[in-house]
Formats: C-alpha cells, sequence, structure tokens
C-alpha cells in the first residue's frame, strides 16, 4: 500500500527532472532516513527523545512534501512517548517504501 502523495512524488520530479537514477536515489535517502528516524521514534522512553524524532520527521516530510507523514508527526507529538498505535501507523508508511 503505497501511502505517500502525488505533492510527494511532483517533489521527487521536480529535484531528479528526467533523471530516473537520480530520482530513485532521492526515493532510496528518503525510505533510509524516514526507517532510521522511526527506529528513533520507538526506542524514545522520555519525552524529549520523543518530540525529537517526531519534528524531525515532520521536517523530513516537510523537505520531501509529504503531508502524509506531516500527519503522522503531528500525531506523534499529540501522543505519548511510545503510543504503539503510532509507531505501527509509522512503521506500515515506512514499510511502504520498500
Amino acid at each position: 500500500m503505497a501511502v505517500h502523495s502525488l505533492d510527494f512524488d511532483a517533489t521527487l520530479a521536480a529535484a531528479a527532472g528526467s533523471d530516473p537514477e537520480l530520482s530513485a536515489e532521492l526515493r532510496s535517502c528518503f525510505a533510509d532516513s524516514l526507517r532510521y528516524q522511526v527506529d528513533l521514534l520507538g526506542r524514545a522512553r522520555c519525552d524529549g527523545n520523543w518530540e525529537i524524532a517526531a519534528l524531525r520527521l515532520r521536517g523530513l516530510g516537510a523537505s520531501f512534501n509529504s503531508s502524509a507523514l506531516i500527519e503522522l508527526a503531528e500525531e506523534a507529538l499529540d501522543s505519548a512517548p511510545g503510543d504503539p498505535v503510532v509507531l505501527r501507523k509509522f512503521v506500515a508508511f515506512a514499510d511502504s517504501f520498500v
């Protein structure tokens, strides 16, 4: 299930132009960063670490114009550290880029 938006695809297209290799590399970098930050979010045990990881995820979403990721990060910011429902949503989102 692909949960990224048309805005995300348009942002990649604008950045990579007609270079499919660059587009694939940007998508891969996004996915790697996403998985890394989701891992940090999952290991956060205090409010501060949870908030930092959620803010980084929101920034990643903003950088790539991914409204779905921004919304998930906002949900994380409004929830308690370690919220399993939020973490499952992030894992599902990250898995959609495999």
